[in-house]
């Protein structure tokens, strides 16, 4: 739950979900219920985009910086079945209960949530339109110790069409918010993303 005094670190990955994402013939998202993504090991995600700068006057008179969201990638100790029918849409041979690649596949959008720990109150996430591609095969052979090998997705995480990319808790979130964090996806009110997205102020 989270207090108004700040953390002061942060550290460790836990708690991913990801929520499936349909965008109706209106425009109109919405996100399915997060579902749990057990055994997260490792989450790298690099800011995507250029900045670009106007000179005038013999000084940098103008910067801006394009948000193209983030790419990166994430470690689970076993990428679940349910994520691989309903992401990936690897099929599901009923008769055998065998999951089916085909080359026909496409990947669905979703959206990624996690949190990571802090000295003080977790901070949660959500990534609001992730893609992912399909993951290596690679295991190793037994030797004396067993090392479990992990499976690695390649992240891709957007702009929504109305500029959304992410959110994460604050020391000074609402209760509720915070709690129901994995209920649903949280959406900023109406009002705040109008001012997110109508500001397109210089930086």
């Amino acid at each position: 739950m989270p207090t108004n005094t700040p953390n002061k670190v942060k550290y460790g990955l836990k708690n991913a979900h990801y929520a499936l994402l349909t965008i109706a013939e209106d425009g109109t998202v919405t996100y399915g219920k997060p579902i749990p993504i057990p055994g997260s090991v490792s989450l790298t995600m690099d800011a995507q985009g250029d900045t670009s700068t106007f000179y005038a006057d013999n000084m940098a008179y103008f910067v801006t910086a394009a948000n193209d969201g983030y790419s990166g990638t994430f470690e689970v100790a076993l990428i679940p079945d349910q994520f691989r029918q309903d992401v990936l849409h690897e099929t599901m041979d009923e008769a055998a209960q065998v999951l089916v690649e085909n080359i026909n596949n496409q990947t669905s959008p979703f959206a990624l949530l996690f949190e990571f720990d802090g000295d003080v109150n977790a901070i949660r996430h959500v990534l609001y339109n992730c893609s992912a591609s399909r993951p290596s095969i690679e295991s190793e052979t037994k030797e004396d110790t067993i090392e479990p090998g992990t499976e690695t997705l390649s992240i891709t995480a957007d702009p929504r069409s109305d500029g959304l990319v992410k959110a994460r808790t604050g020391d000074t979130t609402d209760a509720d918010t915070y709690a129901n964090w994995y209920k649903t996806v949280y959406i900023p009110t109406e009002e705040e993303a109008s001012e997110q997205n109508g500001g397109g102020g210089s930086v």
